[in-house]
């Protein structure tokens, strides 16, 4: 984890029928240290949260299980092709406003039941299909320019609240530890951040944690370090907006957060999956401030 001073371990003369064993053991609390930030299905399975039931099926870009292989959606019969005139806007893959505001619009009108993300995952190509097929063009999944225009002419302009909600997961109660000062105020069992300054709750965002191998460390911290577009040294991968409180965790914008949701867990760090509630907040918090994770 870039930023972590690795201290030397030991001191004076190393026999040398010990050398290689020492250098092992080194390399090993070195790797420790450090280790906890990439997201990683693979290093063993998220921490078990006993108010959060388990799906039934795999997990997608906002964490609700996809719908059963065994149960495809039928296909319309004679689909037209999208006319020559029409265009890709938007498909898998793509993040920002627009895409926020397509899932709010898709929402108004029963075609995406969570909240917005930003992010262009398997709920949205679903979603689109959805809308698609009712309309009768041709399911792709995209976001060209003809489905874009049916869809503005059946919704409204999302508001502020429709584009941006709280959280998708509704807030815990405040540990005691957080209602002084200015606190990132973490919950491992609603799931949720609440960035909060003297009791007040002032943003608020979905989180996950490391696995059960890999934990999120609980407990009272303080901001020492903050890096806008930090990318880790151990893993090669991006960590945007880190805010690091307790040795190589940090809380950080995740990509594959945003793709795949609750099916991941990072190596102990705090993933965020809003881009813009997370800049926002790497605007506002300072050094210092303190962290509060509990459950």
């Amino acid at each position: 984890m870039a930023g972590i001073r690795r201290t030397r371990i030991g001191s004076g003369p190393v026999r040398r029928a010990g050398g290689t064993a020492v250098a092992a053991v080194t390399v090993l609390a070195l790797g420790i240290t450090t280790a906890g930030c990439r997201a990683d299905a693979s290093s063993g399975s998220p921490a078990r949260h006993p108010s959060a039931p388990e799906a039934s099926a795999p997990a997608t870009d906002d964490a609700k299980p996809a719908a059963s292989p065994s149960q495809p959606e039928p296909s319309p019969s004679k689909s037209p092709e999208p006319g020559p005139q029409s265009t890709t806007l938007m498909a898998s893959g793509a993040e920002g406003k627009q895409v926020r505001e397509l899932q709010a619009r898709l929402r108004q009108i029963g075609h995406f039941d969570r909240s917005p993300t930003g992010y262009y995952g398997t709920l949205t190509v679903a979603a689109v299909q959805s809308f698609q097929g009712k309309r009768g063009l041709s399911r792709t999944g995209r976001t060209d320019s003809l489905t874009w225009q049916k869809l503005l002419a059946m919704t409204r302009k999302p508001t502020a609240a429709e584009l941006n909600p709280p959280t998708s997961r509704p807030l815990g109660s405040p540990d005691p530890r957080c209602m002084t000062g200015r606190v990132l105020c973490i919950s491992k069992n609603s799931r949720t951040l609440a960035w909060m300054i003297d009791g007040r709750v002032v943003s608020s965002m979905d989180v996950r944690f490391g696995s059960e191998y890999t934990p999120t460390r609980e407990g009272t911290f303080s901001i020492y370090w903050k890096s806008r577009h930090h990318v880790s040294t151990i893993y090669h991968t991006a960590m945007p907006y880190a805010m690091f409180f307790s040795g190589g965790q940090a809380v950080h914008y995740s990509s594959d957060f945003a793709a795949r949701g609750y099916s991941g867990a990072s190596h102990g760090c705090v993933n965020v999956r809003d881009e813009g509630k997370i800049a926002a907040l790497f605007d506002q918090v300072r050094t210092g401030d303190k962290v509060v994770v509990y459950w």
